[in-house]
């Protein structure tokens, strides 16, 4: 035990700053090694190129920014869940144990989808990841709860092809059903397929282009003012710019009609979004989401996405084959026309198979 009472004042000085120092030595020691040695063994994340040498530097541009172009995935993001089960806390990873259950989780799941015909084939991804989550902040993992205004708002949200009806209108159905958009960061999300995009950079703007719904987003870097309050996008408006090796894209001037995390945004929904090269094959992407009219509280997710072997991304031609507006509509027409005639005759309307399946008090 240190007895400051019979040191000098001078000696009591230099103790507490070598002890203050020695501290602050030991913390930021810990926080530099935690996130290596939070990476499951065998994962994708440890194996990163930036984690396993620190010294690996990022490609270049002929221009000298980091390179981020190509064609990149979520494919690899399949199996980790966007808010985190609750048995693994506030940890970020898996460990050893549980990531070697996840890859064979994984693996079978590639077995299972390599062996099916067809067009909707899953496309399963190559690598595994430790993730307990996309969600890292809170520190729980999970998507925070919604205002009061947030939560109107979801119920408020067309559910179209995946909701119970009825379907009146073409505005019944979401914008992905009427291929559209699904948003900034939704055309991004591990789906069954078309989870690609093609990265693009010239020394004033970046390009990122989705194969689903084939959106494209179009970030200059040159410094120039945002867009106007009363201009809105579904896609918002972006401004990019470099911070070190990391490409920092600031979004706002959103529309209330997308959704993240789940749930529909408003208007002020802002997104930060920092993409960051760590192995030839992987970029770190993190999204920061900010908007106190739907979430308790800001959040943030991290994807890390991927080259996947022999990728193209193709036309993603969704009206030209999109039946299923016309389809649901006419025979919600169909149903109506039934039930009038059944009304007519005396006789109860005849039975919704909606209802079946999930009981009347949830067929409207």
């Amino acid at each position: 035990m240190l007895r400051c009472a019979t040191m000098e004042p001078s000696l009591i000085r230099r103790t507490i700053a070598i002890l203050s120092l020695s501290a602050l030595c030991t913390v930021v020691l810990t926080a530099s090694a935690r996130p290596a040695a939070a990476q499951a063994k065998g994962s994708a994340d440890a194996m990163a190129a930036k984690r396993v040498d620190p010294k690996w530097k990022v490609p270049r541009t002929p221009w000298g920014h980091p390179d981020l172009e190509g064609i990149w995935t979520t494919d690899d993001m399949r199996g980790v869940p966007l808010s985190r089960p609750a048995q693994y806390g506030t940890r970020t990873h898996l460990t050893d144990e549980e990531f070697a259950e996840r890859a064979r989780q994984r693996q079978r799941a590639r077995e299972i989808d390599d062996a099916r015909t067809g067009t909707f084939r899953n496309e399963e991804g190559s690598r595994d990841f430790s993730y307990t989550s996309m969600v890292i902040d809170p520190p729980d993992g999970r998507v925070p709860a919604l205002t009061p205004a947030g939560q109107a708002r979801r119920k408020a949200t067309p559910q179209g092809s995946f909701g119970v009806g009825p379907w009146n209108w073409v505005e019944d159905f979401s914008l992905y059903d009427r291929c559209i958009t699904r948003g900034a960061v939704g055309s991004f999300m591990p789906a069954v397929y078309g989870n690609g995009a093609r990265i693009l950079q010239t020394p004033d703007a970046v390009v990122i282009s989705y194969e689903m719904v084939h959106d494209t987003r179009v970030i200059p870097l040159d410094n120039r003012p945002p867009l106007s309050d009363n201009v809105k996008l579904l896609m918002g408006d972006a401004r990019g710019h470099w911070e070190g090796d990391t490409l920092v894209v600031e979004t706002r001037n959103f529309t209330d009609r997308t959704s993240i995390g789940g749930a529909r945004h408003s208007e002020k929904l802002r997104l930060t979004e920092r993409f960051t090269r760590v192995d030839p094959d992987m970029i770190d992407y993190e999204i920061h989401v900010d908007d106190p009219d739907t979430f308790v509280r800001p959040w943030t997710m991290r994807m890390t996405i991927t080259t996947q072997p022999g990728y193209q991304i193709y036309e993603y031609a969704c009206h030209e084959g999109n039946a299923a507006l016309r389809n649901t509509l006419s025979a919600e027409r169909a149903y109506e026309k039934a039930v009038e005639e059944a009304r007519a005759k005396g006789l109860p309307p005849p039975e919704r198979v909606f209802e079946r399946v999930n009981g009347p008090d949830r067929a409207r």
